[in-house]
């Protein structure tokens, strides 16, 4: 049997961040490779993460949960039963990342100083900007060794480290909030009513069946339907059929 977890956020600020999570391990995924086309992906995945990271105040909401996990981690180790090691590991990790974020400066900054990536942005907002026509400059650049640009991409990346182990840490404490429970969708239909602390509902479905779910509703209630995957007939149809699956809301 095959499964796949489906996440779906209720508020915007997780929703901001399953996109940073998303772009962040697209770049660290195509960084690894020597390929020039994959190289060129890379580029674009960097320039989409600034672009969302610039329209975001993403310093103020890790902020702020980054207290609210402390507080937790606190309260938590009052508890006769819970392992003292790993507890203070999460909090000397929590307190560690609060500090550099007030201290570092503002996400993004660094790469939008650097001379070869602001030279050639503003192209790759273009579709087909990016050919060596318009930007030799890059084209001389994916020439160099291999060693050369991967230490280039390694210092890129690096600069994006404090966003991605605090993004990696908030979204950690949200998923092991929830624990997953076997619910039934009659006819496909699904409706719950999320509490307070529920950020994220996070389904898990066999995905060899041929149907997926989807989800709407807010903070207070959300509904989840499952569709079948029928992209050659251009529609999605309801399933109409009883299906089990596991939820967890987070």
């Amino acid at each position: 049997m095959s499964e796949a977890v489906f996440e779906f956020p209720l508020k915007e600020k997780v929703r901001n961040y399953l996109r940073v999570e998303q772009l962040l391990g697209q770049l660290k995924s195509t960084a690894k490779s020597d390929s020039v086309p994959l190289q060129m992906v890379f580029f674009e995945q960097l320039f989409e993460l600034l672009d969302l990271i610039e329209r975001l105040d993403l310093r103020s909401d890790m902020s702020k949960d980054l207290d609210a996990h402390e507080k937790n981690l606190v309260y938590w180790s009052q508890h006769p039963k819970i392992d003292s090691a790993a507890l203070d590991q999460a909090l000397k990790t929590i307190v560690n990342l609060k500090q550099k974020l007030k201290t570092d400066r503002r996400f993004g900054s660094a790469l939008k100083e650097d001379k070869l990536l602001s030279a050639i942005r503003q192209r790759f907002a273009i579709p087909g900007g990016s050919c060596s026509f318009d930007l030799p400059n890059l084209h001389f650049w994916l020439q160099q060794p291999a060693e050369t640009r991967q230490h280039e991409i390694g210092q890129w990346l690096d600069t994006l480290s404090l966003l991605d182990d605090t993004i990696a840490v908030s979204l950690s404490f949200i998923r092991e909030r929830g624990q997953f429970k076997t619910v039934t969708a009659d006819n496909g239909f699904y409706q719950g009513a999320a509490e307070d602390k529920n950020e994220l509902i996070r389904i898990k479905c066999r995905v060899d069946e041929g149907y997926y779910p989807t989800l709407s509703g807010n903070k207070y209630r959300y509904a989840l339907r499952f569709l079948w995957f029928s992209p050659a007939q251009g529609q999605n149809a309801a399933v109409e059929s009883n299906i089990q699956f596991k939820l967890a809301a987070c």
